[in-house]
């Protein structure tokens, strides 16, 4: 079987190696595990603590190899994405184009296999496109990752952006809302961080959705292509409250009118879960995605397979899906000779 991965996570270590040299707050550190933890400020402990697994991307993919299927996987900037913003702007810049050039690297080291998406600072709106427009002219990447607030401002639908997203939809990139753990840790500490991972994360991109909704920015921008992870966050089960009370000048139709143009994954632990979130976006806004590593890819599919789909609805979602939406397209035979 053919599986595209479509919320896949790999860390370009020479690029936490470059930032752990800085002093400060963002900080990234190496950790006892062969990895590294990233501060995003003082006044909490590491919003991450990824071990050295996370940093090799040969081995991911080997493990993938073990499912017995051809999986190819698409790499979100995930938690990190905000670390970009964090960072003054210039050193922003800097280390978001770092980024994307380990991320093209990949891409053509691993060619029609994996494709990744950028890093893009959004403090500065003229660096946000000087940024953007690297990472697809020059370095041919294929989306680019929507971190949930900019920095710990969650203000993602600031007027002054209005210009990057009028270039991403002007260039038909998917934007990959992913949490990033700036917002709601604090309010959710303690527990080993079981209440953040388990609500917080899902809160941020619910809310950072919304702000796109109920501000207009999903109303300007008919042919935005939203990616919301993990199923949509809370928006699919909430979308009648939402319907009831979400409602502004600039959002003329119903909130679940944009929530349904949105595209999303299947990462839950539970079927039920996945489930719902086919039937309310509908097949064609949905992708097979399991987080890893993060989660177990084994159990995800599993639980896929707990869902009555017909052949055709589950290759929609383990592959079709993804290339449509996310505009992948096979190596030629002439580009894969030369990767080789």
């Amino acid at each position: 079987m053919h599986i595209i991965e479509s919320h896949f996570h790999w860390k370009p270590r020479p690029v936490y190696e470059r930032l752990s040299k800085r002093k400060g707050f963002p900080r990234v550190v190496p950790n006892e595990r062969g990895g590294f933890s990233v501060w995003l400020s003082d006044s909490a402990g590491p919003t991450s603590n990824s071990p050295g697994g996370w940093f090799d991307l040969d081995g991911e993919l080997e493990t993938l190899d073990k499912l017995g299927h051809e999986i190819d996987v698409v790499c979100s900037a995930g938690t990190f994405s905000v670390f970009f913003s964090q960072l003054p702007p210039d050193e922003g810049r800097d280390a978001a184009i770092h980024w994307n050039e380990e991320m093209a690297s990949a891409q053509r080291r691993h060619h029609g296999r994996f494709w990744g998406s950028a890093a893009v600072p959004l403090t500065d709106t003229a660096m946000a496109l000087e940024v953007l427009e690297d990472a697809v002219s020059r370095l041919g990447l294929m989306g680019v990752a929507l971190p949930g607030s900019i920095g710990t401002d969650p203000h993602i639908e600031a007027e002054r952006l209005e210009p990057f997203y009028d270039r991403v939809e002007e260039l038909d990139l998917p934007l990959f809302l992913h949490p990033t753990d700036a917002l709601f840790a604090d309010m959710l500490e303690g527990f080993g961080g079981a209440l953040h991972q388990s609500i917080g994360r899902i809160t941020e991109v619910s809310v950072a959705a919304s702000r796109l909704i109920v501000s207009g920015v999903m109303e300007r921008h008919p042919n935005l292509k939203l990616v919301i992870s993990h199923t949509g966050g809370a928006l699919p089960y909430q979308a009648g409250r939402m319907d009831k009370n979400m409602k502004s000048p600039q959002q003329p139709q119903p909130a679940s009118t944009y929530i349904k143009r949105m595209y999303t994954d299947i990462v839950s632990p539970h079927a039920a879960g996945m489930k719902f979130a086919i039937e309310y976006y509908g097949v064609d806004h949905v992708m097979y995605g399991t987080d890893f590593p993060c989660w177990n890819s084994a159990q995800a599919l599993e639980l896929f397979d707990e869902i009555e789909l017909s052949e055709e609805d589950r290759n929609k979602i383990f592959y079709e899906n993804a290339r449509r939406i996310l505009n992948l397209r096979d190596p030629s035979v002439k580009s894969a000779a030369k990767v080789g």
